[in-house]
């Protein structure tokens, strides 16, 4: 599948910002589930955007303003090409991946291990293990037990547009079985992580179809966020280990929930790979619009 994405965010600041540095996650990633054919990214007022790799391997643009500015615009558009990898199944139990991640003095450590402990956004709790444990019987494999959690955050929480924000718990959102993609992306890291379990957040995109009948609307789509653990069995498949789990919508694969899906990023939870931060100095009050088109190629 070959999609075109176009993500533009913009800021008004009233009274105008001074300097500002910023960090942007806007750039596809490669995978073995999606190939990026162009991507270019527009910045207003005009800087010089510099390019790297972070820690966990993903795309990063940064740059500076130096000059008072009343509002600033991104705008990121991708091409890529989205395909589906050779199924792949594991019975490992989870029990033994909990145990692989156990740290014993003198052993080799497993470049995953990061992504056992609790970050901000995806703590470790107790309350995260009770909703767990339903799933992860005893000598169950991971991949089972995983999909069975996802299917059942699926029909437990209710997803609800604006009814949480980034500085909402998970602990919370949990508790009220109501938010959006990146709520639930925290609780299920949470719950993987409260196991024992290496899990990550993934950020990206969804191709949504309009309703029978109706055109697609540009600037309607929003970014998307799931999680995925890791399963070393499947290290050397071509998902590299990891199972993607998406709870908003009941939909799991390994290194991709499907060829709708594309992989922006990936990062302990939220805060690692937001599609775009930074520090000002001066301004005060702020208004902020996001608009993202996600369509196939040519449409």
């Amino acid at each position: 599948m070959r999609l075109a994405i176009t993500h533009e965010t913009r800021y008004r600041y009233s009274p105008p910002v001074q300097t500002a540095q910023h960090v942007a996650h806007l750039q596809p990633a490669h995978t073995p589930c999606q190939k990026v054919i162009s991507h270019r990214m527009q910045v207003e007022p005009h800087a010089s955007v510099q390019h790297n790799i972070d820690a966990f391997f993903n795309h990063r643009a940064y740059w500076a303003l130096t000059n008072p500015h009343d509002g600033l615009m991104v705008r990121a558009y991708s091409e890529l090409e989205t395909s589906a990898i050779a199924p792949g199944t594991s019975a490992q139990s989870w029990e033994s991946v909990r145990e692989h991640f156990r740290y014993r003095g003198g052993h080799p450590c497993d470049v995953h291990s990061g992504f056992v402990f609790g970050s901000h956004h995806a703590p470790v709790h107790e309350v995260f293990l009770t909703y767990a444990q339903s799933s992860f019987t005893p000598g169950r494999s991971l991949m089972q037990a995983a999909q069975e959690l996802t299917a059942r955050m699926h029909r437990d929480f209710r997803y609800e547009t604006a009814s949480t924000d980034i500085n909402t718990p998970a602990l919370e959102a949990l508790q009220d079985k109501r938010g959006v993609c990146q709520d639930f992306a925290h609780i299920l890291l949470a719950c993987l992580r409260s196991l024992g379990l290496p899990a990550r957040y993934v950020s990206g995109y969804l191709l949504t179809q309009p309703p029978p009948g109706q055109a697609r609307l540009v600037g309607s789509d929003a970014s998307h966020a799931w999680a995925s653990v890791y399963l070393p069995q499947l290290a050397q498949h071509a998902c590299q280990g990891w199972l993607d789990l998406d709870p908003t919508n009941d939909r799991t694969g390994l290194a991709s929930p499907g060829e709708d899906y594309v992989r922006l990023a990936v990062g302990r939870d939220f805060a690692d790979v937001s599609p775009l931060r930074g520090v000002l100095q001066g301004g005060g009050a702020h208004t902020l619009e996001v608009a993202v088109t996600v369509a196939p190629l040519g449409a």
